[in-house]
């Protein structure tokens, strides 16, 4: 009887798939955690997750070998990344024990102004073309990390990438649906077809692509270096381009670019000390939405209850307005980032939460006085690299310069033509920017690496990340696996304002119990597909001497270490 018992719950398991249930951990996890003691690499894609592994294992550091991922990820992940783009990333020395960040981010053309696109009959500014276009800082973005900490020649460390451009790679699968998507929008603009439609067509799942262009274009930067990108004959052929486009960004936009190195900011959640880059990047929130949440009992809320989900939903809509009206380029206003992220501020703030009520419309508060690639490494020394870069807009604006085989940015969009608001379009100005990497150390040494793609899903995303992981006890694949929220319609840095609470979005896997709590105080819930991140992280355990890293089913991407 008992083996016909036996043999009946196999007959289940085996028809309702019952067997996919995990062992160990959480249900919602798609694998176990990945492990090693030498190095770990987590990127969007398993091929840049693979160079940068064998980058360390030949003798390259952490630095080096995000450099080679990352030249790698603007060539099979062009949907995300690329030169034309901008970086920021924040480093942890192992030689000195201190995080460094870094802003890479490019300032918009000097010859055009916020008359121009008002004479022109602009409300906004558009988001393809080329009056978007802004200065790509990620190629000067990997000569500063070279420059003060990497260890091989930029000639090896960018050969990975050169030849996988020159001998071609296969495509992956979603990777190959935003690219199908986005060269068809922009196949109207010179050049997109040619480099990035290969027989009129966007390259399918498993199709080999090759980009010489862009290979030739990444020997000639490993060979002349920085300067033959902004100063070089690089920077002439981006400057004709844009011309002939009618575009403004010019050759001395280019040459006078420079990368900045920024002091991280913090915060401390219940003992960890969470690290963002201040503005003009939008990584203050994550630390404005955790300050106010440290004054509840999450851990006792539940993950997924209805009332963590509002008081989550509730904090984030006051972080996003002050996101609104403040975050902006520091070289052109004065911004009170201290206040911003004082604990003082949260409870300030945290006094306004209704907990039985969504609100509909909040200000900000008064101060007195969607692409992207996200990737982590590590590497034997202890050091350890939080990198994130973007196009912005996917492919990003369409100006794909004749011969060089990538697209520049659309970052420019970002701007507002609100005349006397901190973000205003003004000539050399940085943009407000969406891309932030992240790091948590605990007790003054290092123990997060971590960031979530996606716009405006980012310091959300963060924030429910460090939640996992410290409020419900996740581990570091766990945390990202978690179903999300995202929510949508908070006034944005564009000038656009929230009138009616906005939209609650929610990942599958949130019960209805829950989803039925937030709609009784008075949320507007929808389900969407996407939009919910790409998560990369690796964390270090010092008491084991071992090093855990993570990625997620959301993207093609991989953990893998030595």
């Amino acid at each position: 009887m008992r083996k016909a018992v036996l043999s009946l719950s196999l007959m289940a398991y085996m028809i309702f798939g019952f067997a996919q249930d995990r062992i160990t951990g959480e249900p919602f996890a798609t694998r176990s955690e990945v492990i090693a003691r030498h190095g770990m690499a987590c990127t969007s894609q398993p091929l840049a997750t693979q160079v940068a592994l064998d980058m360390l294992k030949a003798g390259g550091n952490a630095i080096d070998a995000a450099i080679a991922a990352n030249a790698v990820l603007g060539l099979v992940e062009p949907t995300g990344n690329g030169m034309g783009g901008d970086l920021f990333a924040i480093v942890w020395d192992a030689k000195t024990e201190q995080l460094y960040g870094l802003n890479a981010s490019g300032r918009s053309p000097k010859s055009l102004t916020r008359e121009y696109f008002i004479e022109n009959g602009h409300k906004k500014i558009p988001a393809y073309g080329p009056l978007p276009v802004s200065v790509p800082g990620c190629v000067d973005g990997w000569f500063e990390l070279h420059g003060r900490f990497g260890s091989k020649e930029m000639k090896e460390i960018l050969q990975p990438a050169i030849g996988y451009a020159r001998e071609g790679f296969p495509v992956t699968e979603l990777i190959a649906y935003y690219w199908a998507g986005g060269a068809r929008a922009l196949s109207r603009f010179p050049n997109v077809a040619d480099v990035y439609m290969p027989g009129g067509n966007a390259p399918a799942k498993g199709e080999i692509f090759k980009n010489p262009y862009l290979a030739n274009t990444l020997e000639k930067i490993a060979e002349g270096g920085r300067d033959i990108f902004y100063k070089g004959e690089i920077a002439r052929t981006i400057d004709r381009f844009m011309k002939e486009q009618g575009g403004f960004l010019s050759y001395e936009d280019l040459a006078s670019h420079k990368s900045e190195w920024v002091e991280p900011v913090s915060t401390n959640y219940r003992g960890y000390d969470v690290w963002e880059l201040p503005p003009n990047g939008q990584g203050i929130a994550a630390l404005q939405i955790l300050n106010i949440l440290e004054g509840y009992d999450i851990a006792g809320m539940g993950f997924g209850s209805d009332e963590y989900l509002h008081h989550f939903i509730e904090a984030k809509k006051l972080a996003f307005e002050d996101r609104a009206k403040y975050y902006a380029d520091p070289a052109f206003n004065e911004l009170p980032v201290d206040e911003l992220i004082s604990k003082d501020y949260a409870s300030e703030r945290r006094a306004l939460i209704n907990p039985r009520r969504a609100s509909t419309s909040l200000d900000a508060g008064k101060i007195e006085h969607g692409n992207t690639i996200y990737m982590t490494v590590a590497d034997r020394e202890g050091n350890m690299i939080s990198l994130i870069q973007s196009n912005y807009r996917g492919l990003g604006s369409g100006m794909c310069p004749d011969g060089l085989g990538f697209i520049l940015q659309d970052r420019g969009e970002l701007f507002t033509l609100e005349e006397g608001h901190n973000n205003v379009y003004e000539p050399g100005k940085r943009p407000f920017h969406t891309i932030i990497p992240a790091f948590i150390t605990k007790d003054d040494k290092p123990w997060m690496s971590f960031g979530v793609m996606g716009g405006s899903m980012q310091p959300q995303g963060h924030a429910q990340i460090v939640i996992n992981m410290i409020d419900f006890g996740m581990n570091l694949q766990e945390a990202g696996d978690a179903p999300r929220i995202r929510h949508g319609g908070s006034s944005q840095p564009t000038g656009e304002m929230m009138t009616d609470g906005g939209i609650v979005n929610l990942e599958s896997g949130i019960d209805y119990k829950s989803i039925r709590g937030l709609v009784k105080r008075g949320h507007t819930v929808q389900y969407t597909v996407g939009g919910y991140g790409g998560y990369q992280a690796i964390m270090w355990d010092e008491e084991k001497g071992v090093y855990f890293g993570a990625s997620e089913s959301r993207k093609d991407g991989q953990a893998a270490g030595y």
